[in-house]
């Protein structure tokens, strides 16, 4: 199960042993609910699943929605240190492509309508990252799966207010 070729027995078990979160929601709170028990790498998505989430949430968002199951089954080619970190942010666009969504890297989310951005958590390279897809509301920027443990959006009035006022790592405009 700990080799190279998780993703494999990943695929199996996301299959055949857990049942999925409802084909075509928004997922928040990671930690919570079916999507929690769902494993990527060497983790379950509890631990490590944002950025696969992240990429769910901006497919569903395009009315282009995928099994969850499929979307870590494809993503796990790009998992650090076998998934326990989670995937590389730089390849988000590729796994977005994958899906048929073209997005590009950004470095301002001015004029975007929705975008996923990934930012450490506290301290940088001594803390975890995390990725969030978000939406330019006229109320502020709402973000899905904001938090572990909290299954509802989240309303930030700007980009620094999401990242914790910490310079974002990567960032991609859903189109």
């Amino acid at each position: 199960m700990f080799s190279l070729a998780s993703w494999r027995y990943n695929l199996k078990y996301n299959t055949e042993k857990v049942q999925q979160p409802e084909f075509g929601k928004m997922i928040n709170g990671q930690g919570m609910g079916l999507v929690s028990k769902l494993r990527y790498g060497i983790c379950t998505m509890s631990f490590n699943g944002c950025e696969v989430i992240a990429v769910h949430n901006a497919l569903v968002y395009l009315g282009q929605p995928k099994e969850l199951k499929d979307i870590a089954f494809y993503m796990e080619r790009f998992r650090l240190l076998m998934g326990f970190f989670g995937c590389n942010v730089f390849t988000l666009g590729l796994a977005l492509k994958h899906f048929g969504a073209i997005c590009p890297r950004i470095s301002s989310t001015d004029g975007t309508e929705a975008f996923i951005v990934t930012f450490w958590t506290k301290k940088p390279f001594l803390s975890s990252i995390h990725t969030v897809f978000c939406v330019n509301t006229p109320g502020g920027i709402k973000v899905y799966n904001r938090y572990n443990n909290v299954d509802t959006t989240y309303l930030c009035k700007d980009v620094e207010e999401v990242a914790g006022k910490r310079r974002p790592i990567a960032m991609y405009k859903i189109k």
